[in-house]
């Protein structure tokens, strides 16, 4: 990675645009072409290994639906792609998985609707240039399958590229503490995008997602005791899982992890942790790309009787990031690394979020990170945006996306790289088709293992 000094602002811009001479901008737009033995099935099934092997099937459906859901699940594919391309060297806390379903809204700790990024499992360092091609690749792909035109895609997209370096450009100018204190409200939102009245039902949407609703959805109270209610294989008890005299040791296992995960927490957070226990908890699956790894929702009451003084849980297994293997292992636990990153990148988290390594009823050590499973969560439907709400909406994405990579890099050198006109734009417009394409045909291998029975879908299992 290229070292930027944290010299004067002067030796800041001059390094950032010196970085031109190895990696002209034109470069941004650069995608390689693909290795002789380049298998993005082999990638998915590597990948698989260190998962339930009974989701497997269902994560692998979920991405033979479309090209998009597919570009959600593929990251693993998408960071050797980018490792084996030309890059900046202009270091940032990377998301790792930056496409458009991964940002949203959700609750602050002052109980304000903010919108921002809300998926950090692979985040790790690397050149800030790989969550924007992953951004920009994801709204070409999400463009086609709404069947956008040539014209239509390539507009959002470069409207998405402009509004990074725009707002890298702000930031660029802005002290460190006002940049650290930016973040963007719902309220700004609809001001700046003019999407009122889809941001309204967003937000409406978004507010009934919470404690109460998962409480409603997920569990019932019988004789006096609430617990979570199976719905397999979406929604697996622990009883299921491992039988009524396992899931008393699975009960300690996540005991365990929920007394020690809150040495993670700050010292007020710890004592209201405190105030509950544990009384239930299931499997869940969860997401697209994560479907597979270990995630367990954790019913934790503050009631006596078990009562509707509750809160849901989730503590999610954090493996290796995938940028890891071209970027370098991240020091210490995966748990942390999540957890770090997500502090490092939001404007605001959740008041719960932190970590914790556990070892399960297999004698295999596995990193977690617990944060709240609803506290007004939404994102946006980009299966029901058209050109112009879509336009608006990447706006939002991109500016927020400068914000995360503004308080971990040298904001100052990427603004000087990127420049007041519009090559970079256009670049980034020309790697997104050219990813596009990719992604469409990594999709149709997908499809044809399946056919082959190399993999196995989940509607192909009982």
């Amino acid at each position: 990675m290229t070292t930027v000094s944290r010299g004067s602002r002067a030796e800041r811009e001059r390094a950032g645009r010196a970085v031109r001479d190895q990696h002209p901008r034109a470069s941004l737009g650069v995608l390689a072409g693909p290795a002789a033995d380049r298998d993005p099935v082999a990638l998915l099934e590597a990948q698989a290994v260190t998962r339930v092997p009974e989701l497997v099937p269902i994560r692998t459906a979920r991405m033979a639906v479309g090209a998009f859901p597919f570009l959600r699940g593929s990251a693993v594919v998408m960071a050797a792609d980018l490792a084996a391309s030309p890059h900046s060297g202009l270091e940032v806390q990377l998301c790792g998985d930056a496409h458009l379903s991964n940002f949203g809204l959700f609750a602050s700790p002052e109980r304000r609707m903010l919108f921002d990024l809300n998926d950090f499992d692979e985040t790790a360092p690397g050149p800030f240039e790989w969550d924007v091609q992953r951004l920009v690749a994801s709204i070409e792909v999400a463009g086609r399958a709404n069947g956008f035109d040539d014209a239509a895609r390539r507009q959002v997209v470069v409207a998405c590229a402009r509004a990074y370096r725009e707002a890298m450009l702000r930031f660029a100018a802005m002290t460190e503490i006002d940049v650290w204190y930016a973040r963007l409200d719902v309220e700004q939102a609809a001001e700046q995008t003019g999407i009122r009245r889809y941001g309204r039902r967003a937000v409406e949407k978004a507010r009934g997602r919470d404690h109460a609703s998962s409480l409603a959805r997920l569990t019932q109270v019988v004789d006096g005791r609430r617990r979570f209610v199976s719905d397999p294989p979406w929604v697996r008890t622990a009883e299921e899982l491992v039988g009524a005299v396992g899931r008393h040791d699975q009960a300690r296992v996540m005991d365990e992890l929920l007394a020690t995960y809150a040495r993670s927490l700050p010292s007020d957070r710890q004592r209201l942790i405190a105030r509950y226990r544990l009384v239930d908890m299931a499997r869940k699956v969860v997401g697209v790309g994560s479907v597979g790894t270990r995630a367990w929702i954790l019913l934790v009451t503050a009631d006596d009787d078990d009562g509707d003084d509750a809160l849901v849980l989730q503590a999610k297994e954090a493996q290796a990031s995938v940028l890891e293997q071209h970027t370098g292992a991240v020091p210490g636990p995966h748990g942390r690394r999540v957890v770090e990153g997500q502090r490092l990148m939001q404007a605001a988290s959740d008041i719960f979020l932190g970590w914790q390594t556990v070892q399960g009823l297999d004698g295999v050590q596995r990193d977690f990170y617990v944060r709240q499973l609803r506290d007004w969560k939404g994102s946006a439907e980009v299966e029901q945006l058209d050109p112009t709400t879509m336009t608006r909406y990447v706006r939002l994405c991109a500016w927020t996306l400068a914000r995360a990579h503004a308080r971990s890099g040298d904001r100052i050198a990427i603004a000087a790289y990127l420049g007041s006109g519009t090559r970079a734009d256009e670049a980034f417009a020309e790697f997104a088709a050219a990813y596009a394409d990719r992604t469409v045909a990594d999709h149709a291998q997908l499809l044809a293992a399946i056919d082959a029975g190399r993999l196995v879908a989940a509607a192909e299992v009982g």
